[in-house]
């Protein structure tokens, strides 16, 4: 009798966990794992702001929707990251904080922290989560990416008129945010600011995430809103010096101050917001494969294109492989209809 006792509390149990619903504070899970609604919040608030001017009920519901499919991705490759016994330890989540106060005084940055609508340890918790990220990356992909000496060979003979130039030359990309969204646009991410103070407030964080060490390229496939240069990742090529004679003085001597790899702070131009990154510089005349420069511009350029490609598809092949049960795309599926 006591068996069988137990053996109906046992079934009871099972039948009401089975009939139990989500908890209404998850929006998502992802194995197991819970993105709650209160965390959604912040992110997006984070993201776009509590604005003057609300925009659409459907508009706002699809930016929440993106903003929780970009938290499940980051969640998907933290767990494979713990799996893997990558996690970023205490020294390099406090190395990359004290690099990221460093450019403020404590009133300021304390000023950043207030903006963001956090405090230092959630941005320490954040750092680690993204330095982790980082590390799963470098070991997965990036490490793995081999470019062998005919491969730059090829590159070269195939794009000789590139590396004659007939004046100094600057190799940039750029990621653009505009006030009106723009049917051509087609980042990653579909997200297209829809007035200026969103897109003042995205552009501030597209910088904040690269001051963090994100990819540039990357951050532009997802965000940029230029539809020349955003599928490629935000690269304009190489342009002639001469050309910087037609934007102004100040700008200019920005852009000509800045060495390779660095890039500037949002500017706001006429057509939005810009962030510039100068990639290279390289002088006038045809340069030759024997020239370093010229090799270790291929090489990154053949690097950028792989870890690119292999990026995207580390990502696809991740969410396969995970469990992921979006709640807030149910519900939003069970009002529409």
């Amino acid at each position: 009798m006591k068996r069988l006792f137990a053996f109906l509390l046992g079934v009871i149990f099972v039948l009401n966990s089975c009939g139990r619903s989500t908890p209404p504070t998850v929006a998502a899970t992802v194995n197991g794992r819970a993105i709650t609604y209160a965390e959604l919040d912040k992110q997006y608030e984070s993201q776009f702001g509590a604005l003057n001017e609300r925009p659409r009920d459907d508009q706002v519901t699809f930016q929440r929707l993106e903003v929780l499919r970009t938290l499940i991705d980051n969640e998907i490759m933290l767990q494979r990251a713990e799996k893997m016994g990558l996690l970023a330890v205490d020294s390099d989540v406090d190395a990359k904080f004290t690099e990221m106060k460093s450019p403020f005084t404590q009133e300021e940055f304390q000023k950043q922290l207030a903006s963001r609508k956090t405090t230092a340890e959630e941005f320490k918790a954040q750092l680690r989560r993204d330095l982790t990220v980082q590390k799963l990356f470098n070991k997965e992909i990036t490490s793995q990416i081999s470019i062998s000496d005919n491969d730059i060979t090829e590159f070269y003979n195939a794009n000789r008129s590139m590396f004659n130039l007939a004046e100094p030359q600057i190799h940039m990309a750029q990621i653009l945010v505009t006030p009106n969204a723009d049917p051509n646009v087609h980042n990653l991410k579909n997200d297209k600011a829809q007035n200026d103070e969103q897109a003042r407030k995205k552009i501030d964080s597209l910088y904040q995430r690269i001051q963090q060490g994100e990819d540039f390229a990357m951050l532009a496939r997802n965000f940029s809103e230029d539809a020349n240069s955003a599928q490629n990742g935000g690269d304009l090529g190489f342009i002639p010096e001469s050309a910087l004679d037609k934007a102004n003085a100040e700008l200019r001597k920005t852009i000509l101050a800045l060495q390779p790899g660095q890039s500037t702070k949002p500017l706001r131009t006429e057509e939005g917001y810009r962030i510039l990154k100068v990639i290279s510089k390289e002088p006038a005349g045809q340069r030759t494969l024997s020239d370093p420069n010229v090799q270790q511009n291929i090489r990154e350029t053949l690097l950028n294109r792989k870890d690119q490609l292999l990026r995207a598809a580390y990502y696809e092949v991740a969410r396969n492989e995970a469990k992921v049960v979006n709640y807030f795309a149910m519900s939003v599926m069970g009002e529409k209809k």
